[in-house]
């Protein structure tokens, strides 16, 4: 069977928006400003974080890490998609389609860990502050990142490596626009009841949990905000808390509305476009929601330019 399918199956269609041409050229435009937004803005991020030395902390070197996710998720299939908004050949190579396949699911399941550990940092800066520089050392910063992105990293693969090892007969057009992993099971003629236990254990493992961990941890830190006695003290701990609180809402309703809802067989141009929009929007939103809600962020980034100018 393995065989068989290595040798019938060398590329997938990417059906897309291909059957509607005249929103193509629009929404290459459209969707080419905001790839370039979400890479400066999360390339900025990145940059102003590991040069002022005022954010070299547990908060700023998440929030790198989650910028660096952005752009990985995003570039897995932007650049390829909107090739295709161009052109009238929309394929992709059998191995390229499990490549993006792995990245979308990799960056993406990471990133649900990585909401969830930035807000335990939160609870801890905010519900025990004077511990929290010994709570959230160094070490343990590395460890829950390296733990959140290898974890990923071999689900996905394990994933992907079982999606695409089933036979694929028929025609093989993917009703999406990149090799989203729920897509190409459709094309499968063979049992897809592996691949789909596992995706319920992986959506029941990154969506419901870590959203849980979330909740529980911004209960508690509302609970010590109300207990602050001066009004300047709460506003500064929601100020902390809302650019978050804004991804994590952002980020968890889409995933959650695309991967939780009944599944159906016949695609909807309205999940597509909705699917464009949270996968390309999402990311590019991340460094402006941080950026305008954070005061520490635009003056790092305001030093950081002042002094690359005023070095020329």
């Amino acid at each position: 069977m393995d065989a068989l399918n290595s040798t019938q199956v060398s590329e997938f269609f990417l059906k897309g928006f291909s059957e509607y041409p005249v929103l193509e050229p629009l929404l290459f435009l459209f969707c080419s400003a905001l790839y370039l937004v979400t890479l400066l803005g999360n390339t900025g991020i990145v940059a102003v974080s590991v040069l002022d030395v005022r954010l070299h902390t547990p908060m700023y070197f998440f929030l790198s890490n989650l910028s660096i996710l952005d752009i990985g998720y995003t570039s897995s299939f932007a650049p390829l998609m909107l090739v295709h908004f161009l052109s009238s050949q929309k394929t992709i190579s059998f191995t390229g389609c499990g490549i993006q396949m792995c990245l979308g699911l990799s960056t993406g399941s990471t990133e649900c860990l990585l909401l969830a550990i930035m807000a335990y940092d939160r609870y801890l800066a905010i519900c025990r502050p004077l511990q929290y520089p010994v709570l959230m050392s160094r070490q343990l910063c590395l460890l829950l990142v390296g733990v959140a992105w290898s974890f990923s990293l071999l689900k996905s693969m394990t994933e992907t490596i079982i999606a695409m090892r089933l036979p694929f007969c028929g025609h093989h057009v993917v009703s999406h626009f990149s090799c989203e992993i729920l897509a190409v099971l459709k094309l499968a003629c063979g049992d897809t009841s592996v691949s789909q236990a596992l995706l319920l254990a992986g959506s029941t493992l990154l969506l419901p949990m870590p959203l849980a961990l979330i909740c529980l941890s911004y209960t508690l830190i509302l609970v010590t905000i109300l207990r602050v006695p001066s009004a300047a003290g709460r506003r500064k701990a929601f100020s902390t808390c809302s650019a978050h609180l804004t991804v994590v809402v952002l980020f968890y309703g889409a995933v959650i509305y695309t991967y939780m809802k009944p599944k159906t067989k016949e695609a909807h141009v309205s999940d597509e476009v909705f699917t464009v929009l949270y996968a390309v929007v999402t990311p590019m939103l991340n460094p402006v929601i941080y950026s305008l809600r954070n005061r520490e962020v635009k003056e790092a980034a305001r030093k950081v330019w002042n002094k690359n100018w005023t070095s020329r």
